[in-house]
């Protein structure tokens, strides 16, 4: 099972995205594709330059069963974790961007 995430997708997209996946809401496809169907609708999304930012969850051989892919301006950040991938939430507040470091550890380990 692939996810897709397409935040600010133009119609062209979304409807292009629609031949391959479902769309359950605006902006979220899911299906089932090959792995070279998905890295090829994963570079057109990219390349087009009809989407703001996107985010790929797909299965993978690792310990939590999925890996990500993350592309231009998305609401969370995905983060590893040691060989965890966790999504980090963007803060606007100085002293929570210090408490939390870049790879998500505090400071005060």
């Amino acid at each position: 099972m692939v996810i897709l995430l397409v935040e600010k997708a133009q119609p062209a997209l979304r409807g292009l995205l629609s031949r391959w996946m479902i769309q359950p809401r605006v902006g979220v496809f899911v299906g089932r594709l090959s792995a070279r169907v998905r890295d090829l609708l994963w570079e057109r999304v990219i390349t087009s330059g009809q989407a703001g930012g996107a985010l790929l969850i797909y299965p993978a051989a690792t310990e939590q069963g999925f890996a990500l892919r993350s592309w231009g301006d998305t609401e969370r950040e995905p983060v590893d974790y040691e060989g965890l991938t966790l999504i980090r939430r963007p803060t606007q507040s100085r002293t929570h961007a210090r408490h939390y470091a870049k790879r998500g550890r505090s400071e005060r380990q």
